[in-house]
């Protein structure tokens, strides 16, 4: 089997693409980290909302249960 020649310029080229999508790569992981992080602060901040929603409704439906008596 012939020995293959490579061409330094080509592979050249090609390490610098591999090290662009590397830079690109990780810029995506911490902009997904980012996204899961702002996810969970939302969802803790819903069930807050839901919680003082539910207790302002418990304080008025018994001002009004002891209205109506």
């Amino acid at each position: 089997m012939e020995p293959v020649e490579i061409d330094l310029v080509k592979y050249g080229a090609l390490w610098e693409r591999v090290q662009q999508m590397d830079k690109k790569i990780d810029k995506m992981e911490n902009q997904i980290e980012q996204l899961l992080e702002l996810a969970n602060k939302s969802k803790g901040g819903f069930w807050m909302g839901m919680t003082i929603a539910s207790m302002v409704g418990g304080v008025v439906a018994w001002i009004v249960g002891h209205m109506k008596g």
